[in-house]
């Protein structure tokens, strides 16, 4: 895997910063390399947007699932290594969406996993993504399974992850291998769950 443009840096200066990278440690076993190039570089109230998006998609009209999905296929179309792995490790950990579903997201168009609901989101996603324009059919399309509101936060979805796919583009960032990691610690528990071996007499 290629190295970021920038080294991370994995013990930043300030008491905030510092506590933050601790807590992302905890959490997440590493903190991941956006966090340590661009957020240990830039002024909190940077990094603070950044987490701001994700705590807005709370706020969402939208079916959970339907911005994990949105936002993976973008990630996907846009080349993004790190946050299609970590979009996949924090929905697959909450236990947000199946496995089973993002890994048929590819085949999203013909696969008996998706609705036609979100079909017509992730086409819309797809070729604002892809062609930055969407045609007015794929944008009409989107009148039959949502609302005016829910139309808007499709576009805001696909936005506010192009920023982090950009930004990561930008400084070289790529995949934090968090599937890896979590596959390993469900490798772990189930080795500790086993019985231990009886002692020959």
């Amino acid at each position: 895997m290629s190295e970021p443009y920038l080294p991370p840096i994995e013990n930043p200066k300030g008491v905030l910063r510092t506590f933050v990278f601790a807590l992302t440690r905890r959490q997440m076993g590493k903190v991941p390399t956006p966090f340590a190039v661009f957020g240990a570089r830039m002024p909190l109230s940077f990094l603070s947007f950044m987490g701001k998006i994700s705590r807005l998609d709370k706020k969402l009209e939208l079916p959970q699932q339907t911005v994990i999905l949105i936002r993976e296929r973008v990630a996907g179309e846009n080349a993004c290594l790190f946050c299609q792995d970590f979009s996949r490790w924090y929905a697959l950990n909450k236990s947000l969406i199946s496995a089973e579903r993002l890994d048929a997201l590819h085949a999203y168009t013909t696969s008996p996993l998706f609705t036609e609901a979100e079909r017509t989101a992730l086409d819309y996603a797809s070729e604002l993504a892809a062609d930055k324009h969407v045609r007015p059919e794929t944008f009409n399309r989107l009148k039959a399974f949502y609302t005016e509101r829910q139309i808007c936060e499709l576009a805001w979805v696909v936005a506010t992850e192009h920023v982090y796919n950009i930004s990561n583009h930008g400084l070289n960032i790529g995949s934090d291998g968090f599937c890896e990691l979590r596959q390993q610690e469900g490798q772990e528990q189930g080795r500790e769950q086993q019985p231990a071996a009886k002692p020959h007499a």
